[in-house]
């Protein structure tokens, strides 16, 4: 790529971003002196603040064409190369090896962590996570709910894969897992089930997304058979409905161990 083909591209990306930013803008300022009718607070900061704005936004879609989309795509065709699952240096004869769901393991195993590393690295989750430990007055943890959530994705990613080798329809496993959050949400906590349900949420965002979904269309790209239309996209409904179901359990597991706790520690003072 030349220099002045890169320079095109981000004037383009930028304008881009611009006239997505515009709107929002204008609601806010609408809202603010049309319908509220008063100055707006730190105008400048305000000003400055929408060109960060711009900036980020400008700079993260570039990075996404230049950098994500690209690796996310390579790493599932590296991953599912015959020579690569099958050892066989001879790339006709690779080819020639029939290959089943089970000799994906490195696929699933790459699912696992790459979906688990990028919800921990989720800025959405942390600020989630932070102000949900202000407002229970840290009765739920920062740490235990980032994990908890990172975890759901990185099992939600892996059966996702699963599901995109061996080609079953979606919605078997989207209406079993929903079944499955249904019967939790009667015996979970009150306290977690609202926040469970956002988890599913502020998991698909800016880091998650990008790679789950290269990954994804690379995946059903290389695997035989396979329709990246029909079977690329889905991922990301995997990666948002398996930790409504992780943070229920979390937070389900620590109410059993306090209450396996209180009797020990009556005992004792006795």
């Amino acid at each position: 790529m030349s220099l002045v083909e890169i320079f095109s591209q981000i004037g383009n990306t930028v304008l881009a971003t611009l006239r997505d930013v515009l709107p929002i803008a204008a609601i806010l300022f609408g809202f603010q002196f049309a319908v509220i009718r008063k100055p707006l607070p730190n105008f400048t900061k305000v000003i400055v603040g929408f060109i960060w704005v711009l900036i980020g936004l400008s700079l993260f879609l570039i990075g996404l064409e230049w950098a994500l989309f690209p690796l996310g795509r390579l790493m599932a065709q590296q991953l599912t190369d015959p020579s690569f699952l099958t050892g066989v240096t001879d790339a006709a004869a690779a080819a020639a090896v029939a290959l089943d769901w089970h000799d994906y393991y490195w696929v699933y195993l790459f699912a696992f962590l790459i979906g688990f590393a990028t919800t921990i690295a989720e800025p959405s989750l942390i600020a989630v996570a932070i102000k949900a430990n202000e407002v229970s007055g840290g009765a739920i943890g920062i740490w235990g709910l980032r994990l908890s959530v990172a975890l759901g994705v990185a099992i939600g990613i892996s059966l996702g894969c699963y599901r995109i080798v061996v080609g079953d329809p979606i919605h078997w496993y989207i209406m079993a897992g929903y079944v499955v959050v249904v019967l939790q949400t009667l015996v979970a906590p009150k306290l977690i089930i609202p926040l469970a349900y956002d988890s599913g949420g502020v998991t698909t965002s800016t880091v998650t997304v990008p790679l789950v979904a290269a990954l994804g269309l690379g995946l059903a790209e290389t695997v035989p058979g396979r329709n990246p239309l029909i079977d690329g996209f889905g991922l990301i409904a995997f990666a948002s409905l398996f930790p409504i179901m992780s943070v229920m359990a979390y937070a389900q597991l620590t109410q059993w161990r306090s209450r396996k706790a209180a009797p020990d520690a009556e005992l004792n003072e006795e």
